[in-house]
């Protein structure tokens, strides 16, 4: 099979390799699409995403494809099925995973972060975090139900009502994905901070957004929030959240900085204002949610979605050498 392995720190090498054997509890799967997303930008520059990845690895956590096995225990899939893959594999006996947060797992194990993933024609995985589509869901968007799905955590962590103002900073994938999900979950009014005047016109326009905000001209209104969703991951974002929030208001840090990095907030305003802020890690139990939205028509994936790629073009991509991004899928294999 055709692979694009991870070799070393931002080098990569299309190989050939041999079908990877599946356990009896195992799936292989023949790759349609995986996504690319900023875990992928970590691992390629020797940066660790959810975990450690250590070359030579095959990268690609975000995957959709066809079942072409099954092991010999395998019930929940069959040859022929169409699937989305949760990457994240928690080992179930540690002291999170017996008190109901496996994503702090202490072993937790990755595909496409740990073990070879869907950069590649064909990839295993076990039976357990394979999910069979709906129809209507295409393999295309069903390479971003992952991403989705680690937003549906993040909200799930928070108190959401309809009654409540909620603000996304970040026009990016993942800002833009939070902005359809909190209004899916029933928030009356949600706006959008960035600074790509095309993406935040479009989520006026197209996706609901009630007001926008341009931060490089133009500054997002002070205790004003109920709900903010940080999805940039730095330090001025993360204090444009906090200086954002109203009294009660909850916080979501959501985007992924540099592991150095701080950022400065006024202890009195948390104490004054009542405030939660609420870090979210990865996607524990939600990935059955994200196909759910996805099928729904409440998310729209496809419109996210700027840029089909091959494996040949991925290093390009993630060097920065493509512009106007939104969502990067690889075309892997020729299924639809």
């Amino acid at each position: 099979m055709k692979a694009l392995v991870l070799t070393g720190v931002k080098e990569f090498a299309i190989q050939n390799l041999p079908t990877p054997d599946i356990t009896p509890n195992e799936v292989l799967i023949n790759t349609a699409y995986a996504g690319v997303c900023g875990t992928d930008h970590d691992l390629y520059a020797g940066r660790p995403g959810s975990a450690a990845a250590v070359p030579p690895i095959i990268l690609g956590h975000e995957n959709s494809g066809i079942v072409a096995a099954v092991g010999a225990n395998v019930t929940n899939v069959q040859v022929g099925d169409r699937v989305a893959v949760d990457p994240n594999i928690y080992c179930g006996q540690c002291e999170f995973c017996l008190t109901q947060r496996p994503e702090l797992c202490d072993h937790l194990s990755a595909v496409g972060v740990t073990r070879n993933g869907g950069l590649a024609e064909q990839f295993t995985a076990p039976a357990t975090v394979v999910y069979q589509l709906p129809d209507n869901v295409a393999l295309k968007d069903a390479a971003a139900i992952e991403p989705v799905s680690c937003a549906v955590h993040g909200l799930d962590l928070l108190k959401l009502r309809p009654y409540q103002k909620a603000l996304v900073i970040g026009d990016g994938f993942m800002g833009q994905i939070f902005a359809q999900l909190l209004q899916a979950y029933g928030v009356h009014q949600v706006d959008l901070a960035g600074i790509v005047d095309d993406k935040l016109q479009r989520n006026k326009e197209q996706f609901g957004v009630t007001e926008t905000f341009n931060t490089t001209r133009e500054a997002i209104p002070a205790d004003s929030y109920d709900v903010i969703v940080e999805a940039v991951g730095l330090p001025t974002t993360q204090a444009q959240a906090v200086a954002a929030a109203k009294k009660g208001a909850q916080v979501l840090m959501f985007g992924v900085g540099p592991q150095e990095a701080h950022f400065e907030m006024n202890t009195y305003d948390i104490y004054k204002k009542q405030l939660t802020i609420q870090g979210s890690f990865i996607n524990p139990l939600t990935f059955r949610d994200a196909i759910a939205l996805v099928a729904s028509g409440k998310m729209n994936i496809d419109a996210l979605i700027s840029h089909e790629l091959k494996l040949e073009q991925v290093q390009d991509f993630l060097e920065g050498k493509f512009t106007g991004v939104s969502k990067a899928v690889v075309k892997v294999g020729d299924f639809e």
